[in-house]
């Protein structure tokens, strides 16, 4: 595909995502799952992943903007769709595309400790710990990339190329 080179291909996402659903499967046992997806990035990353967990949970979605139509993180951070379930007392695994600077999932965690949840878990597809500006716990990663700008598997480049489904380093910006 022009402007990127294939990083982890389809059959790769599956079988790290059949991992973290038997992991979180055994490490939610017995607890009130809340599954709480990042839109958009990380809808498809969401539901195959709750469909390899094998419990009883419920899931809701939070939209959050930092990127807007750049390359990097603006920084600034603005709920733009909030969690509609109460959370009070919930565990949440706050499900996410990609863990970069560490200025969204910092400022999730905050937003959702004050609806007092029980407990706030990370888990995310790519995190890029060499690139982090803020102190965040991930609790569960599917992948760990050092460097480049990645699309598909619901990951975008101004709103293109989350339909791929695998993901790609961006070579070029279209």
């Amino acid at each position: 595909m022009q402007n990127t080179s294939l990083l982890f291909s389809a059959e790769q996402i599956g079988d790290r995502i059949g991992e973290l659903g038997r992991r979180l499967t055994s490490d939610y046992a017995g607890k009130d799952l809340l599954v709480l997806a990042v839109l958009n990035g990380a809808f498809l990353f969401a539901a195959d992943l709750v469909r390899r967990i094998e419990l009883p949970l419920a899931i809701d979605f939070i939209r959050v903007a930092s990127y807007g139509n750049a390359t990097c993180s603006s920084g600034r951070c603005t709920v733009s769709k909030d969690v509609e379930l109460a959370i009070s007392g919930k565990d949440v695994l706050l499900v996410e595309d990609i863990a970069d600077s560490g200025n969204t999932l910092a400022f999730l965690h905050r937003h959702l400790e004050q609806k007092e949840a029980r407990s706030v878990r990370t888990c995310v597809l790519i995190d890029k710990h060499q690139r982090r500006q803020r102190r965040v716990s991930i609790d569960y990663a599917c992948f760990q990339v050092a460097e480049g700008f990645l699309v598909g598997y619901g990951m975008d480049c101004a709103e293109k190329f989350r339909n791929l489904p695998a993901i790609y380093t961006l070579t070029e910006r279209p």
